[in-house]
């Protein structure tokens, strides 16, 4: 069962740092001045990369996770003391439908689509803080276990 824990932290931190850096690409392609197609193109090529591999990570990430719910019973039940791994799943859900923001917003860069309302580079630095508290939220779930 250490294995699969220390497995599942190092999938868990490297599926995040994707996340931290990818809304950072996103950053950059908000910035990119209107005739710098070069520029424009190397970033998404970038994210478009980041994204799959970030993706990869997550799917062993999520598969030890529940591996260690699951079989091992880690924070498993309804009785008193396990509250924090509610709390932490739904969290998770959170981090997940955060990755698959990601995914749309980088379609939305590489389809050019002029309909599609363009945010600025301040909302995505902004964009790009909520899986640091997301991070810091679960990891205190887990080591503390509150309740």
């Amino acid at each position: 069962m250490l294995w699969i824990k220390a497995l599942h932290i190092v999938f868990v931190a490297s599926w995040f740092a994707g996340l931290f850096y990818l809304p950072r690409i996103f950053v950059n392609l908000a910035m990119v001045e209107p005739g710098s197609v070069a520029e424009r193109d190397r970033l998404l090529l970038m994210a478009r990369k980041l994204f799959r591999f970030t993706t990869l990570l997550a799917l062993p990430a999520l598969a030890l996770g529940l591996t260690l719910w699951l079989v091992y019973g880690i924070g498993f039940g309804p009785g008193p003391g396990n509250g924090w791994m509610h709390v932490k799943l739904l969290l998770v859900l959170l981090v997940l439908g955060y990755h698959h923001a990601c995914g749309k917003i980088l379609k939305r860069f590489e389809s050019h689509e002029p309909h599609a309302p363009q945010r600025s580079h301040v909302w995505y630095r902004w964009f790009n803080e909520a899986p640091v508290l997301l991070l810091l939220a679960i990891v205190c779930l887990v080591v503390v276990k509150p309740f």
